[in-house]
């Protein structure tokens, strides 16, 4: 199999790339530096030379506060450029494979989101992602979307945050006491996780539409920092601090975990999310 991958070096597109090489596939892959997801014809001219059977889209302009600051940037990467990918991948018969996030969901269901539950973004990203899935699905309804929560990933994390939650906890593992935001429910997600259980939704040649690929359970940013602790030994105490969802002056989703249950009924699922992070805490020593 053939597969172009545009954000190689992102937390979860590293894993992507990392992972199809390991299948034996035929992978090529960009940086956001090398090629820019915006420029349709450079993308198109590189899309239609290498040819590839799957085309994975992990850039997203994705720093929240950012995305409030500058919405036309926002819905440039994240709408207006994956209709454009959409679309080539339709017209050359190719396989379209683009992620969206919980954001995409007002956090008041209670519960975690199926992937029938209708969106209801309340901050510029989260409407920007929302129209980057309907942007896929309208222009190339054979696109597969998939929805993740809280992706970390990789020793250096994301560049364009400076690192992940889980390593920015890490760094804090001497300190006596850490205040971490208790009010936010999510499912946080290894890369290697859902890079791995990507590569086994497109094994299946029906697959298309939404999916929610996120690591299973779920608990708050406060119990995931305390769970890092634990795992390496610290005496930090971690304070549960309830911030209201707000955060970088952009309104976040209280309880935004993910519900896996389409990707699972074709025999694709994710393990627990302690054991995600006790994973991804091996591979840093």
């Amino acid at each position: 199999m053939k597969i172009l991958i545009f954000g190689k070096t992102g937390q979860l597109g590293e894993q992507l790339y990392i992972q199809g090489i390991g299948r034996k596939h035929k992978v090529l892959g960009f940086s956001h530096k090398e090629l820019d997801i915006t420029d349709r014809k450079t993308i198109e001219k590189m899309i239609k030379k290498f040819a590839p059977d799957v085309v994975m889209n992990a850039t997203a302009y994705h720093v929240v506060p950012d995305c409030e600051l500058y919405p036309d940037k926002a819905f440039l990467i994240n709408a207006i450029a994956i209709r454009d990918l959409a679309e080539i991948c339709q017209n050359l018969s190719i396989r379209f494979v683009h992620y969206s996030t919980d954001y995409v969901f007002d956090g008041k269901k209670g519960s975690p989101y199926l992937e029938y539950d209708l969106p209801t973004p309340v901050q510029t990203y989260g409407i920007s992602k929302m129209a980057g899935e309907y942007m896929a699905l309208a222009f190339n309804p054979k696109s597969i979307v998939i929805r993740a929560s809280g992706v970390y990933g990789g020793k250096h994390g994301s560049r364009s945050k400076k690192g992940n939650f889980a390593l920015n906890i890490l760094r804090e593992k001497n300190k006596k006491t850490l205040e971490v935001s208790s009010e936010q429910i999510v499912n946080p997600t290894y890369s290697f996780d859902l890079a791995n259980a990507t590569h086994e939704l497109i094994r299946n040649k029906d697959a298309k539409g939404i999916y929610h690929l996120a690591n299973d359970g779920y608990c708050s940013w406060a119990e995931f920092a305390q769970e890092i602790m634990r795992l390496v030994g610290s005496k930090t105490k971690v304070i549960p601090v309830d911030r209201s969802g707000q955060s970088g002056g952009a309104k976040r989703p209280l309880f935004s975990a993910l519900k896996n249950i389409r990707a699972a009924k074709l025999g694709v699922k994710l393990p627990t999310w302690q054991d995600a992070i006790r994973r991804y805490i091996i591979t840093l020593s």
